[in-house]
């Protein structure tokens, strides 16, 4: 964080001193809100112009609390660190903290205001400009191309409205002539879908136009900038060629009247203090600007050279492997062992990217205008809504980081242990922040297996055991100590403008060495802004994990983003509390970012709270941090934000059973960017699907009907079955093995074709 009213973002500067193109300025106020808060603190930003300001800086992501236009505003100064801002016939009473800091956001507002009125006035003025450069021309083409395509959307919205409603119209005039009541249901039945179907078009004509004029806002803002930034770099190419031509010609009088003598003696005998005046402003920049981190090692004396204005440093440059760069057994590349023995074990590296996606804009009406006359609950979801992974792939996500895991079966204290599990089921929710797409929901029988024995210790395997509801089975065997299995059910509602996203069942985790058996659910997932506006997710509930051989207890909240709280976002807390309810260790965090521990030296009883219950204060020792999120890899925003362990999950594998996620074709299509391939595959699987329920539920109904009622079977799992768990006592999905050793033999013959 800078210092309060100081600039993070310094932009470049003309020759003139004065800053070209838009500020950034960024810090504290305290601004008035009302009688009965008075100021309160807000996070400003002033940027092209616009004055913004948010409750924190983590509501920058995602909230913005206002927005000051300064090209209309009126900026007064009052006494004792007040500035009064007026725009649009209302004022903004803030208030800096010293005289300096005030002093410079008024100079910062002032210049702001001054650029945006100057930019504003030469935008007006354009018309005498020339034609506009390619880079230029290019982004106005798809502009107009853009808008062009958004009109398209406007006319087809308006082709649905009038079918719509001559549909709606001719169904309201044969009400009229019904005569018995059951013609009347089916009517108003024929009513309410058509009703529906002018109600969902007409929303989306609305859409539609406001996307046309937020495209249209868009680049006319942007347009203002490009044309703004390329007059003064055209100002600075000017003067830069003129200051080139008086130096060419400096160069060209110091060679006529130096010596006649060969060119390398004249430089060997030059004085370091008559180097040219020019040179002192030359500088060199590294151009691995936009390369990963990398580690530079100085060469040894001999390799270095001396030149006439100092010293030249020859280095080697080693790439840094970033954390979660992960290496597995194959056949291509050599790597050692052991530096003490001539044994080498082929290595390969695992992928690192996959295809950009594709910039497919969806809205609901662009699905129902290829559905009209099919009933609404028949309409099929494209996979514009999903990421090309399966929900099997992301239950065997949680596991990015296992040496959690790994380094709980090493403590040797159970609540020190209990701390670690806790960080471990909070990692789990890290790579959903920008997760918002769906995954696959998995064909029933359908299967995912990670073998990273090698690398990582552990090899996992997933079936999808229940279609209605979807639900599937999950189960991880480590040789570094511990095991861990869960079988998880999904339950969505959908609340008007979120979806709630519930995970039902619970996670088991034990260790090899102690015997300690821990066990916990998943909280609620939540997507906001399902019909207008940015996607974004919260996780918000409570996780309660018993250690059912200790009886040792973690109390986990994870806080709901509130409007009105002051809280930070995303925030998560714990305490971890022994068998008779002694608290040993506080948790604290954020699930997207870290998890730290503090170990408790003593507690006391506060204030009362609220409702009258009294609050616990602890004292804790220094905090260490339990957890930390690794950085997203380069590019992720266009493939669907995946970590460095979700780019290799669908990565083609050899001998894998024929039911593995690997091989469905639609994801698979949908990962290359070839998304109406992938529907068609899609609808395809689905449809096979169905068949194969209706086959199940005929075969059932025959033998209820010849009245062999213990010959009724279901869809049985291949690899995992139904037990009681003698900890919980809950019935659950354990695996029964087979899987591993189906795979060394080669041996699938009774797997199902379900693709």
């Amino acid at each position: 964080m800078s210092e309060p009213g100081k600039s993070l973002l310094s932009s470049p500067t003309s020759s003139g001193g004065q800053p070209a193109g838009s500020d950034t300025y960024k810090g504290w106020l305290y601004k008035w809100t009302n009688y009965l808060k008075g100021y309160q603190r807000r996070w400003f930003v002033l940027s092209n112009g616009l004055l913004s300001y948010y409750r924190t800086q983590a509501e920058m992501a995602h909230t913005c609390r206002g927005t000051i236009s300064l090209t209309t505003a009126h900026i007064e100064v009052g006494d004792a660190c007040h500035l009064v801002l007026t725009s649009g016939g209302r004022s903004y009473h803030l208030k800096a903290t010293s005289d300096g800091e005030s002093q410079r956001w008024v100079s910062a507002l002032q210049q702001a205001k001054a650029n945006a009125s100057h930019m504003m006035h030469q935008s007006d003025d354009s018309g005498d400009e020339a034609p506009l450069p390619q880079p230029d021309r290019a982004l106005t083409q798809g502009a107009l191309k853009t808008l062009a395509s958004k009109l398209d959307d406007l006319s087809t919205c308006n082709e649905l409205i009038g079918k719509h409603g001559t549909a709606l119209q001719r169904s309201l005039s044969e009400l009229e002539d019904l005569r018995t009541a059951t013609d009347g249901t089916d009517k108003l039945k024929t009513v309410n879908e058509r009703a529906t179907l002018f109600r969902i078009t007409s929303n989306a004509m609305i859409n539609a136009c406001r996307d046309f004029l937020d495209v249209a806002e868009t680049h006319s803002r942007r347009w203002q900038r490009a044309l703004q930034y390329e007059r003064e770099q055209r100002h600075h190419l000017e003067e830069t060629i003129e200051q080139l031509a008086k130096q060419h010609n400096s160069l060209e009088r110091a060679w006529r009247e130096a010596p006649s003598t060969h060119p390398g003696q004249r430089r060997a005998h030059t004085p370091e203090g008559d180097a040219s005046d020019e040179n002192e402003d030359t500088e060199f920049f590294d151009a691995m600007e936009d390369s990963p981190a990398f580690i530079t090692v100085t060469a040894s004396d001999h390799t270095q050279h001396r030149s006439v204005r100092g010293e030249i440093r020859f280095v080697e440059v080693y790439p840094v492997i970033p954390p979660l760069t992960r290496l597995t057994v194959v056949d291509h590349a050599c790597v050692p062992q052991d530096s003490g023995s001539n044994n080498v074990q082929l290595r390969r590296v695992r992928r690192s990217r996959i295809p950009n996606k594709p910039n497919y804009s969806l809205n609901l009406w662009s699905i129902m205008k290829n559905c009209i006359g099919k009933e609404l609950s028949k309409i099929p979801m494209p996979v514009n809504f999903n990421e090309p992974l399966s929900m099997l792939q992301r239950l065997t996500e949680d596991l990015e980081y296992s040496d959690l895991l790994d380094r709980a079966s090493r403590c040797e204290s159970s609540l020190e242990q209990m701390c670690l599990v806790a960080a471990f089921s909070v990692s789990s929710y890290s790579t959903t922040i920008h997760r918002t797409a769906k995954p696959f929901n998995p064909l029933l029988g359908e299967t995912y297996e990670l073998d990273r024995l090698d690398d990582f210790g552990y090899r996992s395997i997933c079936e999808q055991v229940s279609h209605h509801p979807p639900a599937a089975a999950h189960h991880v065997t480590s040789q570094r100590g511990w095991t861990l299995w869960q079988e998880i059910t999904i339950d969505s509602k959908f609340r008007g403008k979120y979806i709630s996203v519930m995970p039902l069942g619970c996670i088991h985790l034990q260790f090899h060495s102690s015997g300690n058996h821990y066990v916990w659910g998943k909280v609620t997932s939540t997507v906001h802004n399902i019909i207008v506006g940015k996607l974004w997710i919260d996780q918000s509930g409570d996780i309660e994990i018993v250690n059912h051989r200790t009886k040792d207890t973690c109390h986990l909240k994870f806080v709901p983003y509130s409007y009105f709280s002051r809280d930070l976002s995303r925030k998560v807390t714990g305490v971890v509390a022994d068998s008779e309810g002694t608290a040993h260790h506080i948790l604290s965090g954020t699930w997207d970012d870290k998890m730290e521990s503090a170990k408790i030296v003593e507690s006391s009883r506060g204030c009362g709270g609220s409702e009258g219950k009294q609050k616990t204060l602890y004292q804790t020792l220094q905090p260490k941090v339990l957890w930390k999120k690794y950085p997203l890899p380069e590019n992720s925003e266009n493939m669907h934000f995946f970590s460095s362990l979700a780019l290799t999950l669908n990565e083609p594998e050899e001998g894998v059973a024929p039911t593995d996620s690997r091989l469905r074709p639609d994801q698979r299509l949908m990962e290359a960017g070839l998304w109406d391939e992938a529907n068609a595959h899609k609808q395809r699987l689905e449809e096979r699907q169905r068949l194969e329920r209706r086959k199940r539920e005929a075969q059932a109904t025959q033998v209820l009907e010849e009245g062999e009622e213990g010959n009724i079977e279901g869809f049985q799992p291949l690899w995992f079955e139904r037990r009681t768990d003698d900890s919980t006592g809950e019935s659950t999905y354990v695996y029964r093995g087979g899987y591993w050793e189906a795979k060394d033999r080669q041996d699938w013959s009774q797997c199902p074709e379900i693709f």
